[in-house]
This record gives C-alpha cells, sequence and structure tokens, in this order.
C-alpha cells in the first residue's frame, strides 16, 4: 500500500507521558525505564496485571500488554492455545497470546497514531480499561484450562455465565 509523502510533519509527543499521568492518578506501581519502555503493576480480582508500554517513534505506534500472574506448563500449552483461539473471537480490541519462551498468557494490543500528535487520555485510558476488563472476564476460563484439565469450549462456557441478582 502506498502512503501519502507530507513535508510537514510534524513530531509525535511521547504517548508514555500521558500513561504516566494515568498510572499515577491510579497510584499503581510502575518503572519507567526510559522514554520508550514503561512497566506497570495493577491489582484485580484474581491477581495483578504487568502493563506493559513499548513506544516506537520510528513508525508511531505503542505496543500495549497485559500479562496474567500465571504460567502454562508445557503439557497444558495446547488446550491454552485452543482457548487463545475461542476467546479471541468474542474481542472487538486486541487479542489474546502467549509469550511461549515464559509460558505468559497476555492480552495485547497496538496504537498506531500516524498523524496524530499525540493520543488522547481518553484513549489511553481505553486501552487500559479494555485490557483489564477483557482479563477480568476470561482469567477464570484459562484457569480453568491450565489447572481445572478442562477443554476450552468447556471453560468458555463455564467462564462466561452472567449472574442474576444478589446473593
Amino acid at each position: 500500500m502506498r502512503t501519502m509523502e507530507i513535508t510537514n510533519e510534524t513530531q509525535l509527543a511521547n504517548p508514555l507521558d500521558i500513561v504516566e499521568k494515568i498510572v499515577e492518578f491510579n497510584d499503581w506501581t510502575f518503572d519507567r525505564r526510559n522514554d520508550e519502555e514503561m512497566a506497570v503493576q495493577v491489582p484485580g480480582t484474581w491477581c495483578d496485571y504487568s502493563l506493559y508500554f513499548a513506544w516506537n517513534d520510528d513508525i508511531g505506534a505503542m505496543h500495549f500488554t497485559c500479562a496474567f500472574d500465571m504460567r502454562v506448563p508445557t503439557e497444558r500449552r495446547q488446550p491454552v492455545f485452543e482457548l487463545l483461539a475461542e476467546v479471541n473471537e468474542r474481542l472487538w480490541m486486541g487479542h489474546f497470546g502467549m509469550w511461549t519462551d515464559e509460558g505468559l498468557p497476555m492480552y495485547r494490543h497496538a496504537l498506531p497514531m500516524r498523524g496524530q500528535q499525540e493520543p488522547t487520555m481518553e484513549q489511553l485510558e481505553d486501552l487500559v480499561e479494555t485490557a483489564l476488563i477483557e482479563c477480568e472476564k476470561f482469567y477464570p476460563a484459562f484457569q480453568y484450562v491450565i489447572w481445572g484439565g478442562k477443554t476450552a469450549p468447556d471453560a468458555i462456557a463455564a467462564a462466561m455465565i452472567e449472574t442474576v441478582g444478589e446473593a
């Protein structure tokens, strides 16, 4: 695909500056390693989530991951790959994958920003909020497959049960 050549391009602002404001506002623990990377710990209902933001100025995009605090044993990886396919069919934004070296399930998304000065605070809040909602929703399914020995369809069915009323 050809792209238009613009002679008066302006330098993108670093979106990690905005992410840092969100993180500080929420009082989350973080490590801003440099201008290109930030790691954040966020408490969840099921576990603490590890958020990782990577800004690539050359392509004007930010890569984002939200990793579970769980490891997939080698013998359970095939069923987890099947679960990833089932879960990803249900997502509008981003996708789940697994860092195979570590056996670490995670939600991933990339935010291209070509033509924008910087992302809005709302865009980045939505990015993080969406990831946390999806991770909280599907965490039990991963647990069912990894530790409960369930199949992907059974784990999805159990995890997607909507509760009605109050106990």
